[in-house]
C-alpha cells in the first residue's frame, strides 16, 4: 500500500508505540486519527504531527466501548474522507502482584483492552475500509503471544489471542482486500513498561531480573508497522521483533478439512 494520501487510526496513540507509529505514518503522508483516553498525551501527539506539517486529530476513546470505537473510526471518514489503515495498539498488563493475586477485575480489563478491543476495532473498521477498496490493519501483539510468558500469564493469553485472531483473518485479503497482520515485540522502552517496573519494585518483586540490557525502542516498532502496511504480499502474519532483528511468523496450516 502506498501510504501517502491515506488515512489511519492509531489507538493508544498518546505515548510509546502508538505515538511513534502515528508520527511515522504521518511522516509517510497519511492523515491520522489519534485515539486514547489520555487527552493530554493525545493532544501532544497531534501537536507533534501538525508541527511536522502533517494532518491529525485527537479522539478521546475507550477502545472497549462500541460507541467510542465506532466514533473514532467514523472520525477518520468525517475529518479526512476515508479509512485505510488501523493500528489496534492500545494495551495494558495485569502488573504486580500478578495472577491470581491481582483482582479478577484487572484480569478482565486486560482481556477487554488487549484482545476484545482488537476484535471490535477490526470488525467495525472492515466496512469502512471496503468502501474504498480495502485497507491494512496491524494489531499490536507481543512475543508473549508467541511463547509462554510466566511474568504475566493473562497478558500472554490476550496477546496469544491477538496472534491467532490475526492468523485466522488471512482470508480477508482475498475476500475483502483487507490485509490483517500483527507485530510481536519483545520488551519495548515505553512509559507503560517503566510504570509497571516501578510498581513491581515497590511491592518487592524482582521485575528487573527479566528486563534485557537493551530494550526495543518504540520507533523500531513503528518502522515494523509501516513495513506491514506497505507490503501487499503480507497478510495473516505475525512479525516477531527482537533487539537482534525481525522474523515473520506465518500462520500454521490446520490439518485435514479445516484448511
Amino acid at each position: 500500500m502506498e501510504i501517502k494520501g491515506k488515512v489511519g487510526v492509531v489507538t493508544g496513540g498518546s505515548s510509546g508505540i502508538g505515538r511513534a507509529t502515528a508520527q511515522r505514518l504521518a511522516k509517510e503522508g497519511a492523515a491520522i486519527v489519534v485515539a486514547d483516553l489520555d487527552e493530554a498525551g493525545g493532544a501532544e501527539t497531534v501537536k507533534r504531527i501538525k508541527t511536522a506539517g502533517s494532518r491529525a486529530v485527537f479522539v478521546k476513546a475507550d477502545v472497549t466501548r462500541i460507541e467510542d470505537a465506532r466514533r473514532m473510526l467514523d472520525t477518520a471518514v468525517s475529518e479526512f474522507g476515508r479509512l485505510d489503515i488501523l493500528h489496534n495498539n492500545a494495551g495494558i498488563g495485569v502488573g504486580a502482584p500478578g495472577f491470581p493475586e491481582a483482582p479478577p477485575e484487572r484480569w478482565r480489563l486486560v482481556i477487554e483492552i488487549d484482545l476484545q478491543a482488537v476484535i471490535l476495532g477490526t470488525g467495525l473498521a472492515a466496512p469502512l475500509m471496503q468502501a474504498n477498496g480495502g485497507g491494512a490493519i496491524v494489531n499490536t501483539a507481543s512475543m508473549a503471544g508467541l511463547y509462554p510468558h510466566r511474568q504475566d500469564v493473562v497478558y500472554g493469553a490476550a496477546k496469544g489471542g491477538v496472534v491467532n485472531f490475526t492468523h485466522s483473518l488471512a482470508f480477508w485479503e482475498a475476500e475483502r482486500k483487507i490485509r490483517v497482520n500483527c507485530v510481536c515485540p519483545g520488551i519495548v522502552d515505553t512509559p507503560m513498561v517503566h510504570k509497571g517496573l516501578e510498581a513491581a519494585t515497590k511491592l518487592g518483586f524482582l521485575a528487573r531480573a527479566w528486563i534485557p540490557a537493551k530494550m526495543i525502542q518504540p520507533e523500531e516498532i513503528a518502522d515494523a508497522v509501516v513495513s506491514l502496511v506497505r507490503d501487499d504480499s503480507l497478510f495473516g502474519c505475525a512479525l516477531e521483533i527482537r533487539p537482534s532483528g525481525r522474523q515473520i511468523v506465518d500462520p500454521r496450516r490446520a490439518p485435514g478439512s479445516l484448511r
